[in-house]
């Protein structure tokens, strides 16, 4: 059943995607939601009702965890299949840079990340894969990052935490090779999944971390709260990805 439905799955989001890059020569619709630069489009949320409206059929009787609220209502209980969707990620970079932005979608079941699919829109690639199954990119298997220290490679922590120096992570970024900052998990998960970066720390929601968390797993990286517990899969959380001797460098500055 697993593998019908990850077959199914990259058919939809390539299909989602090749609507997004249409949708782009369009005019379209811009709002804000909590604040002035958290903005919703008219394809956000037309990629999330087709997406939505596709996994009903897809996979019968699934609840759907979905950025704009058109999944399933009030869900507190994961159990089950349960589908985690961000119809577009990145969608300031979205509207004012028209790149750097992606499509997520993940599967868990009973609670346990099981497949993640990531789309970079503008460059058509899918990293997609599940635990236990690999990690590929547009069908091509990949091979887990190096696991190197801090100060061999490059970080990427979201600016409000810089700004802010919350948990001494200005001098996380000190000690690293260079600080980047992508404004979309999308992008930085990909960075994480190809080992272009060592560590990505970030407030997340649940759909901006459901994805990257199942391949990010799969490929022997840490995935944890800041605190070192695991995610809430429901749940905001202040989340670290890095390898695993990054993982241990980070937590001898912050402790």
């Amino acid at each position: 059943m697993i593998d019908e439905l990850d077959k199914k799955i990259v058919q939809l989001i390539k299909t989602v995607n090749q609507r997004t890059l249409e949708r782009m020569k369009q005019p379209m619709e811009v709002d804000t939601k909590m604040h002035f630069n958290d903005l919703v489009t008219s394809v956000d949320k037309e990629n999330e009702r087709f997406i939505d409206d596709q996994l009903k059929e897809i996979d019968p009787g699934c609840k759907i965890l979905s950025e704009e609220g058109m999944g399933t209502k009030d869900l507190s209980d994961v159990s089950g299949h349960v589908w985690i969707v961000d119809p577009i990620d990145g969608t300031l970079n979205f509207v004012k840079q028209r790149e750097y932005f992606g499509i997520m979608l993940a599967l868990y079941v009973d609670g346990k990340p099981t497949l993640g699919y990531i789309m970079d829109c503008v460059n058509n690639r899918l990293y997609h894969g599940g635990i236990g199954r690999g990690v590929y990119v547009n069908g091509k298997k990949i091979s887990a990052p190096e696991n190197l220290s801090l100060k061999e490679g490059l970080v990427s922590i979201s600016s409000p935490l810089i700004l802010e120096d919350v948990r001494h992570l200005q001098e996380v970024a000190r000690h690293a090779s260079g600080l980047r900052m992508y404004g979309s998990a999308a992008m930085e998960m990909i960075g994480m999944i190809t080992g272009e970066l060592v560590a990505y720390i970030s407030y997340l929601k649940p759909w901006d971390l459901a994805a990257g968390r199942v391949l990010a797993e799969e490929l022997g990286l840490t995935v944890k709260s800041i605190d070192g517990t695991t995610p809430d899969v429901l749940s905001s959380n202040l989340v670290l990805i890095a390898t695993r001797q990054v993982s241990q460098d980070i937590k001898e500055i912050i402790d």
